[in-house]
């Protein structure tokens, strides 16, 4: 893998004006992203959850990459979080996985709706690395329709009790602290959001999701609540603004994932170039043959296409963390977000695809460098808001509220 700083970083650098603490963090980020290679390579390569990557994060202090410094994180912007995660992901989406769960759906999320005392007790443990935390809305019959949850809870003395099951939940099985989010028994309000502590009765993980087509090194597990007491104070926002807190979480996610499907990018550039120029067929380096190039040129054209829509995005949710009463940029931060997403995990995708076809035979072999993208990219179309949900949400942004699809 190439070092980050290069010419898009530097061109980064030029119109934003990276401080020299922001690019202590990319520093940091390349030097953790190297010494994760191997463990990577060798977890994946087994099929296996690495944990290798927590502690690596945590030696160069990146697991608070976005906390606000006084809860001891980095205080890194949006735009600097892409960057770190997008070098993350040259190692693959395992890393970034587990990376945007703990940090853009888990403490972003405290530090946006937490309550003082939440933020305390919560963010210096994350930025640390002693507290984990994982996001818990999908289940088994509730995914792209958050109104289909099934978990529930009652009020029962001075707190809560929650009832119901997640599934493929990143972190589920590692996490100290998992974002709950459930309906009232019995209905009435919508949804509220708990902060759900795993040591506590009740519950459980069911299983660790191993029969996965790829993104082997990260944790994707089922878990199950059984009555757990959740206390009073232990809920993230005001009862039945569940969704709000939903929605604001996987803004932030939107944009980590669509990073990290930048990196993926430039690894398979990086790949595709050596292995052209070193391989000969037909009496010449296979980068001479135009059919080899037409797939550089893709992957290429997909990169710079995607790279600034997300950097995009990511300036503009900046924008608006300085001015979090504006809606009107709060959505076009959203719609900016979904356009990233779409575009940077589709284009991911077939460019993992088209490195692969350039390794040839070696390419369809998990030993190869380009393959473990090919099975993780699949994911980024799915996870954190699928193509067909963000094609809904850019076409209703383009049309306005009354073209909406689901109200």
């Amino acid at each position: 893998m190439e070092p980050l700083f290069g010419a898009a970083v530097e061109e980064v650098r030029k119109l934003v004006g990276l401080t020299d603490s922001e690019l202590a963090i990319l520093a940091d980020a390349d030097s953790a992203a190297s010494e994760l290679v191997t463990s990577e390579f060798e977890k994946y390569v087994e099929r296996k959850y690495n944990p290798e990557a927590i502690e690596v994060l945590k030696r160069h202090n990146l697991m608070g990459v976005p906390i606000s410094e006084r809860y001891g994180g980095r205080g890194a912007r949006q735009l600097v979080q892409a960057l770190f995660l997008e070098r993350m992901a040259q190692s693959g989406m395992g890393v970034i996985t587990f990376a945007d769960v703990h940090q853009c759906l888990g403490s972003l999320t405290v530090q946006d709706w937490g309550t003082p005392e939440q933020k305390e007790r919560y963010l210096p443990k994350a930025a640390k690395g002693d507290v984990i935390f994982a996001y818990g809305l999908t289940e088994p019959e509730a995914g792209s329709d958050p109104a289909e949850l099934k978990t529930s809870y009652t009020k029962e003395g001075d707190g809560f009790k929650l009832t119901g099951s997640k599934y493929l939940i990143s972190n589920g099985s590692i996490a100290s602290n998992i974002i709950v989010f459930a309906y009232p028994k019995g209905g009435g309000k919508g949804p509220s959001a708990f902060l759900v502590d795993t040591k506590r009765a009740g519950f459980s993980v069911d299983m660790r999701l191993e029969e996965k087509i790829g993104l082997f090194t990260s944790d994707t597990s089922l878990f199950s609540l059984e009555d757990c007491f959740v206390p009073a104070d232990d809920m993230l926002g005001p009862e039945g603004k569940g969704f709000s807190v939903a929605y604001s979480a996987l803004l932030n996610g939107r944009i980590g994932i669509s990073s990290g499907c930048i990196g993926v990018m430039e690894d398979c550039l990086n790949q595709v170039k050596e292995r052209a120029t070193s391989r000969v067929q037909h009496g010449k380096p296979i980068g001479r043959h135009q059919l080899i190039q037409k797939h550089i040129a893709f992957i290429e054209s997909s990169l710079e296409a995607s790279r600034w829509l997300v950097y995009r995005a990511a300036i503009k949710k900046d924008e608006y963390e300085k001015d979090t009463k504006d809606l009107a940029l709060r959505g076009e931060a959203d719609r900016l977000s979904a356009v990233a997403k779409y575009t940077a995990s589709r284009g991911a995708f077939e460019s993992a695809d088209r490195a692969v076809q350039v390794f040839g035979g070696f390419g369809y072999s998990i030993m190869s460098p380009v393959a473990k993208h090919f099975l993780d990219t699949r994911v980024a179309r799915i996870y954190e808001g699928t193509d067909e949900i963000m094609e809904l949400k850019i076409a209703s942004s383009v049309l306005g509220k009354d073209f909406e699809a689901y109200k």
